[in-house]
This record gives structure tokens, C-alpha cells and sequence, in this order.
């Protein structure tokens, strides 16, 4: 497996990461619409619905992608990420387990770094840093020697399901099978 979602929340203090409310929150919102979610923002010491990590990692249920101000930013795209490379069956049914196999979580890592480049103050350089920061596991050892070097596979899953175009760039379109 090239990539892997990480065994437990790392604190933000900690690590650094970007939260959602260091992005514009308006570039945030309208990424989430492009693909048909809406955001939900929750108190700072709320529970996040949807959350499959819980603390403050973003949560997911049906077309709303919940959020609290310090919900890491790279968190908030992996999941819009999972809504995106997941098929319609699950998507319907959407309630805090994102589900999908190996190549699914690759397509969702590797598409998280091309939407990064949509948020000003993130990019790829920031997403490639904030995964490594939170513990992303990758078998060349950081995001970046992964994306550069070893995400092939990745890159053809998401062209497969027609979730990036010709030129790499995502298609703004959600997996239909």
C-alpha cells in the first residue's frame, strides 16, 4: 500500500497543521460546492458529526462536510476528497465511514494534494508538509517522495473514474460507478 490514513489525531498545537479557519473560508466553501457538499462549522468544543477519527477531525454525513476551527485543513480535504472518489452507492449512504479499498484511499491522498493548490496559503508544498506533520504513512517516507515518485497508480485510479482530466487537473466531477 502506497498510502495510509494515520493511526491517531496528533493535536494541532503540536503539529502546526493548518486549521480550517487559517483558510478563506469562502475558497473553502466553494471548493466544497463545486462537488455538491455544503459545510457545517460546529462550536469549538463540540463533537464533529461524522467524524470517523473524532477529536477535531472532519466529519462526513451525507452531502455536509462538518467542520470546527480547529479542524487541520488537510483533514477538511481528505475528506471532500473520500466524498469525491467514492461511488454513488456509498455516497447515498453517507454517515461517518467513508468506506473503499486501497486504491480508493490512495486516489483520495493524491487528490487532496491537487485540490491544495485551490486554497490560497495551502498548495502542495503545505499539504505535503501538514501530512507529514499529522503522521501519514507512506512507504518512501514523506507525502512528497510519494506523490512525485510512487503515485502512479494513484494518478490512473483517479483518470480511470474520470476524477482528474487529461492534464492531471481535477474534472470538478464526482465517481459515478
Amino acid at each position: 500500500m502506497n498510502a495510509e490514513a494515520r493511526s491517531e489525531p496528533k493535536p494541532t498545537a503540536e503539529t502546526g497543521v493548518l486549521c480550517c479557519t487559517d483558510a478563506d473560508p469562502e475558497a473553502l466553501a466553494a471548493l466544497a460546492s463545486r462537488y455538491g457538499l455544503q459545510l457545517a462549522w460546529g462550536g469549538d468544543e463540540e463533537a464533529i458529526p461524522g467524524s470517523f477519527w473524532g477529536e477535531s477531525e472532519a466529519g462526513l454525513v451525507g452531502t455536509t462536510l462538518h467542520l470546527r476551527a480547529d479542524t487541520p485543513l488537510h483533514s477538511a480535504l481528505h475528506e471532500l476528497c473520500h466524498y469525491v472518489c467514492m461511488d454513488e452507492a456509498r455516497r447515498a449512504g453517507l454517515d461517518t465511514d467513508a468506506g473503499g479499498d486501497y486504491d480508493e484511499e490512495n486516489g483520495v491522498c493524491y487528490l487532496q494534494v491537487l485540490l491544495a493548490e485551490s486554497l490560497p496559503g495551502m498548495g502542495r508544498t503545505r499539504m505535503f508538509v501538514d501530512m507529514d506533520a499529522w503522521g501519514y504513512s507512506f512507504r518512501l517516507g514523506s507525502a512528497r517522495a510519494w506523490f512525485e515518485s510512487d503515485a502512479e497508480d494513484a494518478h490512473a485510479w483517479l483518470r480511470a473514474h474520470d476524477l482528474v482530466d487529461a492534464t492531471g487537473q481535477p474534472s470538478g466531477r464526482l465517481r459515478t460507478d
